[in-house]
């Protein structure tokens, strides 16, 4: 994402947990000739958000554009996970999205400028045994950018929902999704992170409402959809 801004002209502020990795990425940004900042950061701890709005404050810069992309996952079924974990992991994906969406939205709404990215997935549109609060989470920030979407469609400040289905990093594998698993899906569904992360900046810079990188994810989350269109319209039926 930050390369995918960076070719486009942006400044970028980097904001994760691992120091190490954010000086790793602003060197490589160097060649793009842009402004880059980091912040070290947990997202999961809201004193750390809290400083996060105070360290852009003190740079003296605005905040044109928010990328919400973080996300943990683990593979574990809901009557043997672990509390904890899942509480952390629940305050990545949604509570921080929800806390810096209010942090820096009223600022661009004041300037009448500016756009959101929410990074859910196509997990958003199906339940997935073994990842229940990972795909609870992204059908919550799926419903919460529409929504934060539709309360500010009188401005010109712009929101999209990212929904990407396999991406090739380690994501599956940190989530204990073993090797086996991951090569039951299917290839044609896997894209590139530099595919996903140029299309994801390319419909955010549209100002569309959201974004599913590859036919086959486009397909998979449409047949997702009707499956649930289809359940719904049973159970209405059973209730006349």
């Amino acid at each position: 994402m930050a390369h995918a801004l960076a070719a486009r002209g942006y400044n970028t502020t980097l904001v994760a947990r691992d120091k190490e990795q954010l000086l790793h990425v602003a060197e490589g940004l160097k060649g793009h000739g842009t402004r880059v900042d980091i912040i070290e950061a947990d997202l999961t701890d809201r004193a750390d958000r809290r400083n996060i709005e105070a360290q852009v404050k003190r740079t003296g810069l605005a905040v044109d554009i928010l990328i919400n992309s973080a996300g943990a996952a683990t593979r574990t079924s809901i009557p043997e996970c672990d509390l904890d974990t899942e509480f952390a992991h629940m305050e990545l994906n949604v509570v921080s999205v929800v806390d810096l969406c209010r942090r820096f939205v009223n600022d661009m709404v004041s300037r009448n400028s500016g756009a959101i990215l929410n990074v859910a997935s196509t997990a958003a549109f199906r339940p997935m045994p073994g990842q229940g609060t990972y795909t609870a989470s992204k059908a919550f920030v799926l419903a919460f950018t529409g929504t934060l979407r539709l309360e500010l469609q009188d401005s010109a400040v712009t929101v999209t929902a990212l929904c990407p289905g396999p991406v090739a990093t380690d994501f599956a594998r940190r989530a204990g999704v073993g090797d086996e698993e991951i090569l039951k899906i299917p290839s044609v569904m896997w894209e590139s992170a530099d595919d996903v992360a140029a299309m994801a900046v390319d419909a955010m810079d549209r100002g569309a409402e959201l974004c599913i990188p590859g036919r086959a994810n486009v397909a998979d989350a449409t047949l997702a959809l009707a499956r649930t269109r289809q359940q719904a319209s049973k159970a209405v039926s059973s209730l006349t």
